[in-house]
This record gives C-alpha cells, structure tokens and sequence, in this order.
C-alpha cells in the first residue's frame, strides 16, 4: 500500500492519469496551433502518444503523491495576433482540459460506485482509481494556474504585468522548488482540489441519478 493506494489500485489509476497529462499538454498544442503558431505540431507534441507529454519525475510524484507536472509543450508566441492574449487563452486550455476530464472520471466513479457496498468509499480498486484519477485530474489543472514559471498561471501575470512576468520568469524554478519543498504548494491546494473534486462528484451523482430516472 502507498498513500492508501494498493498496486491493484495503481494499476487501475494510471491510465487516468496518463490520460490527464496527454490532455492538458495537447489542448495547449491544439489551441497555440489554432492560434497560427504551428512551433507544437512541429516538435510531433500534437499526438495522443503519452512519451512525447510525459515527465518522468513529474509523473512518478503525480500518480504517487497527487501532484505533479508533465513537459511543456513548446510555444512561440510571435506566431500570435495578440501575444499576451492568446498565451492565457493557450495557458487556460491545460487545466480547462483537466476539468472537462475529471468531469468525465466523476461520471463513471457516480455511475459504477452504486454497484460496490460502500458506493463512493468502496474499497474496490475502480472505484479507488476512479476517485484519485478525478482528484489528480484536478490537482494538476489547478497547480498550473499558480502564478510561478513555467506553470500556466504564470502567463496571466506576464499579460496583466508584463515587468512582474519577466521578473518571475528568471526566479521561477527556485521560487517553485522552495514553494513545493516547503509544503506550502500542498497546503494551499489541498483545500480547493478536494472542494471542487466533491462539487464535480456532486453534479455527476446528479447527472447519473436523472439519467436513471428518465431510462
């Protein structure tokens, strides 16, 4: 067992959060590509093929201890009309992503959980796999919207503050690093992961509840 996760469960959960790291890093490439900057879909980064997406320390710590990155997919934004705007519109897409995937997990955890005694908190590896793929999910979209290079939030502090964005930019890593290492990085986002975790999971009990009505 590791963090409440057996090697069954494990097995189970990675897929999740292969796909997780696959969608985050390919929204950014399919937006930067509509947006007329061809730099990701050069570097093959428009591919559902998860080795090109992955970080390998990033994603041993994703799967292991819910949070993590993936490798950035690369953008140049002289490619773009608007260069501070439409890098938000690229740097939102991520973590847009991995909401719209944890949706879809909390369907399937709402729609299989009712067949396990203990509904939501079965000790079923699905079910296990299914709720901590929803919260990694979460956790990674909502990590890369903090303000701290080279995570996606960044960007929308280089739009709204261009001198402050080229400031963090050079002092980026270490902040980051001193931010996670110290554990203010969890305690920050512990909070709001399980928060918006149990909001998707509220709606999609609802979703599977009408659907079971009106079958």
């Amino acid at each position: 067992m590791l963090l409440g996760l057996s090697w069954a469960d494990m097995l189970y959960l990675v897929p999740a959060v292969l796909a997780a790291v696959i969608l985050h890093e390919l929204a950014h490439g399919v937006v930067a590509r509509a947006l007329g900057d061809p730099t990701a879909e050069r570097a093959g980064r428009l591919t559902l093929n998860p080795l090109p997406h992955i970080d390998p320390v990033g994603f041993v710590t994703l799967v292991f201890f819910h949070f993590g990155w993936a490798r950035p997919v690369p953008v140049d934004p002289r490619y773009f009309r608007h260069p501070y705007r439409d890098m938000v519109a690229v740097a939102l897409a991520g973590p847009l992503a991995n909401g719209v995937w944890a949706m879809v997990l909390a369907l399937a955890l709402a729609a299989v959980a009712p067949l396990y005694a203990g509904g939501v908190n079965a000790p079923a590896p699905l079910v296990v796999a299914l709720g901590a793929g929803m919260e990694i999910s979460v956790s990674l979209g909502l990590f890369n919207l903090l303000p701290v290079p080279p995570l996606d939030g960044s960007h929308f502090v280089s739009a709204l503050w261009p001198a402050a964005g080229r400031w963090l930019t050079r002092a980026g890593f270490v902040l980051l690093a001193v931010l996670v290492l110290s554990g203010v990085v969890g305690r920050i986002l512990l909070p709001p992961v399980l928060a918006v975790s149990n909001l998707l999971l509220s709606w999609a009990q609802a979703a599977v509840h009408l659907a079971g009505v009106g079958a």
